[in-house]
């Protein structure tokens, strides 16, 4: 089962008092000026009354603003609202630190899988190489989407295209030794070759060369 991470965002009057708490520590909002909030803020960040009410009482418990009784509220400290807007900024920078290091996991995992892969198609081929002795066939059968199937040897041109000398076919339970020119290769055929330590490869990709 695969899990899913979650944009989470902070609630709305969180990032009222955020902005406004910015404005404040770039002097958009003075010391002493008042600040409406069921009025101004709730307009400009289209919001109910009762949203831009919690974002002031968050300045207020935080002494950003103040509240004077019967006639509102009023900015109280720069210096607050800077270390306020730098303690969010810090919080969003982990946030995105985290999500950075998840993704890079991630992206890691789908790395080493491929790179398995990869790992496991090498130690396939090095098996048949094991100990390798050009004089030892090395045999590689052909499925159903093999390329140049129902062509005669003469036709393949083998030797020219990888290096492989044919030295027999497996074809069902018959085995030909030393193929003649008018032999063909038809899909489950097994063939034995010899060659240097490339060879395989250039087979493989001769046979199967999107692969």
């Amino acid at each position: 089962m695969t899990s899913k991470r979650m944009n989470v965002t902070k609630p709305k009057y969180q990032q009222i008092a955020v902005d406004v708490a910015a404005k404040i520590a770039d002097q958009t909002f003075t010391v002493g000026d008042k600040i409406h909030a069921r009025s101004t803020l709730a307009n400009k960040y289209s919001v109910s009354p009762e949203t831009a009410r919690k974002a002031i009482s968050v300045l207020v418990d935080l002494e950003i603003v103040q509240a004077k009784h019967g006639s509102g509220f009023y900015v109280h400290s720069m210096d607050k609202a800077k270390l306020f807007v730098d303690q969010y900024q810090d919080v969003q920078s982990i946030h995105d630190l985290k999500d950075d290091l998840i993704d890079s996991v991630k992206k890691q995992k789908e790395e080493l899988s491929h790179f398995s892969e990869i790992l496991d198609k090498l130690v396939d081929q090095t098996k048949r190489f094991d100990s390798f002795n050009p004089l030892n066939p090395v045999t590689f059968t052909l499925t159903d989407d093999a390329m140049h199937l129902e062509m005669t040897i003469s036709e393949l041109n083998l030797w020219q295209s990888t290096s492989a000398t044919l030295i027999a076919i497996k074809h069902g339970d018959e085995l030909l030794v030393s193929p003649g020119p008018y032999a063909k290769l038809t899909a489950g055929d097994t063939i034995y070759f010899v060659g240097h330590e490339s060879t395989l490869q250039r087979v493989q990709n001769f046979f199967y060369p999107n692969s």
